[in-house]
């Protein structure tokens, strides 16, 4: 087939319900028109996640209303959605758990551990997730749908297709390829091999500089195998991995000047991350033709996991902390009609092998291992959701989920001996949505949802060093964390325009926090021992003003306070904004699409993020005095579809070289720089 370059405008009729309708699975575990969800949800397709260069799975989320990413350092991104971050939201891989029970507090590098260009797209359900998926899903879920060889739609006989795709970023010298290939025969089976190889470079930012050690080295792999032996059953076996050496903590490190905005310098000679990750997992999915159950998906998987991380404080303490988890997983789950209700049902079960050790400088070994080793953790759970149609415009979806959840600790170090201990905790969530169509382009939705989080073995058992250089220390009596959203949202998409808006509020109890030993002390225990409720606010929307120009943006607010006691040994409470709670910040793009080139401009604003809890006051490393300054972003982009085979892109970043920093980072965003893309397929 020869090539047609395309110098004319699609007309806005053809493209509209591919740019402004997309499918989701994540919602509901079944794939349906985002349209057709009850809840807030965003998609971000493979494309979108080239054309806006991102370079990490956390900045794919840079533009989507309610989400800010952190970054404590530049491989070390972690979204905050709608007020939650790390282990507070749940991730998923083609629908399998990565949450495990070592994920500490706060923000955390684990969603930088999935490689967002082996991703077909990404699915984010807001306030959702606890009741079809389990524990940790207050602030949302995040599934990450990996890329597969497309055997279903192929046409019958032999097929091979793949890609290589090479990046280069002039600020950090920073070079990403990536190289798949798939096989297989139309509609029987396919095969799809790929790997992605990263050099992250020091990023520069006009405040700083160049800020040494904020590079390091990726490398991932990924297998993904798929077979119908029938046209109503089918098998994938993946595997996926992934290394990252010499992730550096910059705010921590002598690195850090500390000259920006009254910032503290860091003080560490190195603090140094390293991070291995794989999974692997068989699904079965059948269709029946007959019986009760019209189909059923079961899934098994194993993961391993190595935590690793070198602290120099001085020749005189040097530590060294790891851990090691291997987690195996089962879930099933089924579809059946029930009284004119589309009943979905199932259970899943994870459990997480543990061993962990530290060292540190004139000190017995034990009394550094970040976790108990030789421990395991247990969690069990059994499910229902069934959607009901009333009539043409208006549906009903409720839920229900109990968990049971459970510790076994190996080897806790009391100070003077290593001591076991259990524990075991209950929790019974629901949800309830309803969902009304006031005509083909105009919805309303909305409802009440519960979320759970139940305490993990960091929480029981934890020896870390958190934000301010803090020591801390786990404890064995805590409660889950419980969470209940109310929603109301509406969206509405037509042939040139597309709009969804929402607010939420949410009020959460028993947050697992880390309280002072004593007013002032450097050493914090996990307790129980907040109550917090937020308010927010999220619209975005899409308006073809012709058929080759687009005009889109969103604006996202949040508003929140929490109760805390002051200390452990303390009746005295306290309360205080949020921590890290994202100012007011939006976004406005125009983007020109004649056919087979585009060009975007793109502007990014957030307000000055003032509203400091006590802990962010004292964050002066990450948090300037008065809080994160109000910063306004400017980039171009643009892509040309040279051929058939080959695209090119090139976007100019930071236009302007503005110093900014997300609130909460540890580092400042880069400065100027273009970003070179290219990529061949075949």
């Amino acid at each position: 087939m020869r090539y047609t370059p395309l110098l004319f405008c699609i007309p806005a009729s053809l493209t509209a319900q591919d740019v402004l309708r997309d499918t989701v699975v994540t919602a509901s575990r079944v794939a349906e028109d985002s349209r057709d969800t009850p809840y807030s949800t965003e998609v971000i397709t493979s494309g979108e996640y080239l054309d806006q260069g991102f370079r990490t799975l956390p900045e794919a989320f840079e533009l989507t209303p309610g989400v800010s990413v952190q970054k404590t350092t530049h491989g070390h991104g972690s979204p905050f959605i709608r007020g939650f971050t790390g282990r507070q939201n749940l991730y998923l891989i083609d629908g399998v758990r990565l949450n495990n029970s070592t994920f500490r507090s706060g923000p955390v590098q684990y969603a930088n551990t999935i490689d967002g260009f082996a991703l077909d797209r990404l699915e984010l359900i807001k306030s959702q997730g606890s009741v079809l998926y389990g524990s940790d899903a207050l602030g949302g879920t995040v599934n990450s749908i990996t890329i597969g060889s497309g055997y279903r739609e192929a046409e019958a006989g032999f097929f091979q297709h793949g890609s290589a795709l090479y990046r280069f970023d002039t600020n950090s010298n920073s070079q990403i390829a990536r190289v798949q290939q798939s096989i297989g025969e139309g509609g029987i089976w396919g095969l799809t091999l790929g790997g992605t190889w990263k050099d992250f470079g020091d990023i520069e930012s006009n405040a700083f500089g160049k800020m040494k050690g904020t590079g390091y080295p990726e490398q991932n792999l990924d297998l993904k195998f798929e077979w119908s032996p029938s046209a109503d059953f089918h098998l994938t076996l993946a595997h996926q991995q992934l290394n990252q050496d010499e992730v550096n903590r910059w705010h921590s490190t002598e690195n850090n000047p500390g000259n920006w905005e009254g910032l503290s310098p860091g003080t560490f000679p190195a603090r140094v991350y390293d991070q291995e990750r794989s999974l692997t997992y068989l699904k079965v999915e059948h269709d029946l033709a007959k019986g009760p159950v019209d189909s059923y998906t079961a899934t098994f998987s194993y993961q391993t996991a190595q935590d690793s991380e070198f602290q120099n404080r001085g020749p005189s303490d040097i530590r060294n902390q790891v851990i090691e988890t291997e987690t195996y997983g089962v879930s099933l789950v089924a579809e059946s009609e029930l009284v004119g209700s589309q009943l979905l049902y199932g259970l899943d079960y994870y459990e997480d092998e543990i061993e962990s050790r530290g060292r540190r400088t004139g000190r017995d070994p034990r009394s550094m291992r970040p976790l108990a080793d030789d421990s395991e953790y247990r969690s069990l759970g059994i499910f229902a959701q069934a959607r009901t149609p009333w009539n043409d415009q208006f549906e009903t979806t409720a839920g229900l989920r109990y968990t049971y959840s459970e510790a076994e600790l190996g080897k806790v170090w009391t100070g003077s001996e290593d001591i076991s201990a259990d524990d075991d905790w209950n929790s019974l969530v629901f949800n309830v949505r309803a969902l009304y169509h006031f005509n083909e382009t105009w919805t309303a939705f909305g409802g009440v949802s519960q979320g759970f989080r139940a305490p993990n073995v960091n929480d029981l058992s934890g020896n870390l060093t958190t934000r301010n250089d803090n020591n801390a220390l786990g404890s064995l009596d805590l409660d889950p964390e419980k969470t209940w959203t109310f929603e109301l949202g509406t969206r509405a998409r037509a042939d040139r325009f597309a709009m969804e808006s929402a607010v939420f509020y949410t009020l959460i109890d028993d947050i697992i926090t880390s309280v002072p030993e004593t007013p002032g002390s450097s050493t914090t225990i996990t307790t129980n021992g907040s109550e917090a409720w937020l308010v927010g606010a999220e619209a975005e929307a899409s308006y073809r003003l012709t058929d080759c120009l687009t005009l889109s943006g969103f604006l996202t607010y949040q508003y929140g306070d929490a109760d805390r006691v002051e200390a452990t040994n303390s009746n005295r409470e306290i309360t205080e904004p949020l921590s890290r709670l994202s100012p007011l910040r939006g976004s406005l793009a125009l983007r020109y699409e004649p056919g087979n080139w585009w060009a975007e401009a793109r502007l990014i604003a957030a307000a000055r993020a003032n509203r400091l809890s006590e802990d962010d006051k004292d964050d002066t490393q990450r948090i300037p005095p008065g809080g994160t300054p109000a910063y306004l972003t400017a980039s171009l982009s643009g892509g040309w579809q040279v051929s058939e085979n080959l695209d090119v892109s090139i976007a100019l970043q930071n236009l302007f070289d503005e110093d900014y920093r997300v609130h909460g980072s540890g580092v400042n965003g880069a400065g100027f720089g273009a970003l070179l893309t290219t990529r061949y397929r075949w």
